[in-house]
């Protein structure tokens, strides 16, 4: 017998869109469905702008939904485009209809996504390397992730994640790429093709940033990741001003001079008034490969002492959340964009990386700069 047009919606109720995450019928993209009675289905699918990049997965998950129903002899699909009155509905459905000044989702008094603002004193402490890494330990634990490459001029996000799309845009907002089940924006991806410079001064960086945050629409995420630019220039003064929740999180090295700078640059939480969430010791020691010993190449306990220095200046105990060794496949994986959590797990750096990753997201979120609507009885 032939399939119902109820099995087939149902069916098709379990596609979810790629970028959006959610079901296409739920977004409306379903268009029509025609059955033979032969058994052969004709679906009609919106896509939410012409030339969609994921067009091509969009039509495999669907025929593969609907080729599993009993009596089904053949799918096929055809695709169509919404119109600007479509497109602007599931903007509102989306988001929903917001007035003419955007918002931050994440710095709204009731967002339930932790946000972790990862920062260095420095440049070539692996920070970015931690980033993508926590990141997807993150993502493969099941946690709704989200990457922001907030590093303007030295974004490197994409290629660590193995990126290859570019972001959609419907209407006035940003559907990001995803990788490893983690939605990803970066600069990188609204630039000339090439390895073209980009050389803005604090007001653009500022916008971006915002765009970033605001534009971009991240769904129900449980963690936001941003990589920081080294230092405490205007992205660290930026998120601190328009998303005070925003925890920190320190990368450095052993080495003391690098222990030093790192120090300052969580410092800058006594003037914005974040909570620094840990200290993250990179390039920890190297394993001996002929014996059992750790090799100290770039010294030792650096990581210790810039936690407890932030925890003298602050008044508060910043922890030392973990040491990750050396490991050669954890830059390879990074030129390759596959993570090392998820191509060598077991690794000793990709098990103290999932370790701190489980540790950051089984925390309770702060209150530190929300807004907790207390009125006197």
């Amino acid at each position: 017998m032939a399939p119902t047009p109820e099995q087939v919606t149902a069916a098709l109720a379990t596609v979810n869109d790629p970028e959006i995450r959610r079901p296409i019928t739920e977004l409306e993209m379903v268009k029509s469905v025609d059955i033979s009675p032969e058994g052969a289905v004709r679906v009609g699918i919106f896509l939410t702008v012409a030339g969609c990049p994921m067009k091509d997965t969009i039509t495999r998950d669907v025929t593969a939904a609907v080729g599993r129903i009993e009596g089904v002899r053949g799918v096929t699909v055809e695709l169509d485009v919404m119109s600007a009155e479509q497109r602007k509905a599931l903007q509102t459905r989306l988001r929903g209809d917001r007035g003419p000044e955007k918002e931050i989702p994440f710095a709204k008094a009731g967002s339930l996504t932790r946000v972790f603002a990862v920062a260095s004193g420095k440049g070539g402490v692996g920070k970015s390397s931690v980033t993508v890494n926590l990141a997807a330990a993150m993502a493969a634990s099941g946690l709704k992730v989200g990457v922001v490459d907030a590093d303007i001029y030295g974004h490197s996000v994409p290629r660590m994640l193995g990126v290859s799309e570019l972001p959609t845009k419907v209407e006035d907002m940003i559907m990001p790429p995803v990788a490893h089940d983690i939605k990803v924006i970066s600069v990188g991806m609204f630039k000339p093709p090439g390895n073209t410079p980009v050389v803005w001064r604090g007001p653009m960086l500022d916008r971006a940033l915002y765009q970033f945050l605001s534009d971009v629409y991240w769904g129900d995420l449980d963690i936001l990741l941003m990589d920081l630019p080294p230092g405490t220039g205007d992205i660290a003064i930026s998120v601190a001003q328009r998303m005070p929740s925003a925890e920190l999180l320190v990368v450095t090295t052993p080495q003391q001079a690098a222990a030093e700078v790192a120090e300052r640059a969580g410092s800058i939480a006594s003037q914005t008034h974040q909570q620094v969430a840990g200290v993250i010791e990179n390039m920890a020691w190297l394993p001996c490969p002929h014996c059992d010993e750790r090799i100290a190449v770039f010294g030792e306990g650096g990581g210790q002492a810039v936690a407890d220095g932030l925890t003298r200046t602050l008044g508060a105990r910043v922890p030392l959340l973990g040491q990750i060794p050396i490991d050669l496949r954890l830059r390879e994986g990074g030129d390759e964009g596959k993570p090392l959590v998820l191509t060598d797990p077991d690794t000793p750096a990709a098990a103290e990386l999932r370790r701190i990753a489980t540790g950051l997201s089984s925390k309770g979120a702060s209150l530190k700069g929300r807004q907790l609507n207390l009125s006197p009885a």
